[in-house]
């Protein structure tokens, strides 16, 4: 005898499980609001549902905006070295308010960026093989920029080593 399942078929969750299930996942890394609505979604679950997961999440401290913001600038700054323009776009693509951003960008300290900075610049420098010194300026200010760091701090940082 043949068993055949619907290929569009997807598992159904109560909103105990669902909940519990979000639990999880919000329990294993820190989550924004968007990310959690969009796995109830994805999870096909009612609006009202979402509403009510959503609430048992935030007063259960699983789910908070403020911390997440701060847990994603710490790392994102720390391991890729993004500057706080980067931060700040990327916060906003996840709904964060600008009163998170604002807390989670400072928390990092101005000797730190100023230090990560001169390292980033110095390193791409040593990286870029370039004889014209205005490519490589180009080249150098372009990589930074596009890893959000202030354009008037970068041009300082080249016409201080170039």
């Amino acid at each position: 005898m043949l068993y055949f399942r619907a290929v569009n078929s997807q598992k159904t969750y109560t909103v105990d499980e669902a909940q519990k299930r979000m639990e999880q996942y919000c329990a294993y890394q820190e989550r924004c609001h968007k990310e959690v609505r969009a796995k109830l979604k994805d999870m096909k679950m009612i609006p009202e549902a979402i509403d009510n997961i959503m609430v048992h999440l935030i007063e259960h401290n699983f789910l908070n905006e403020e911390r997440f913001a701060q847990t994603f600038v710490r790392g994102k700054f720390r391991i890729k070295k993004w500057g706080k323009i980067r931060l700040k776009r990327e916060l906003k693509l996840r709904e964060i308010s600008n009163y998170s951003i604002n807390k989670a960008l400072g928390e990092i300290s101005d000797d730190d960026y100023y230090e990560t900075l001169d390292d980033l610049t110095q390193k791409r420098i040593a990286q870029v093989k370039e004889s014209n010194i205005y490519k490589k300026k180009r080249k150098v200010a372009n990589y930074l920029l596009y890893r959000g760091w202030e354009s008037h701090l970068v041009y300082e940082k080249l016409n201080q080593y170039l």
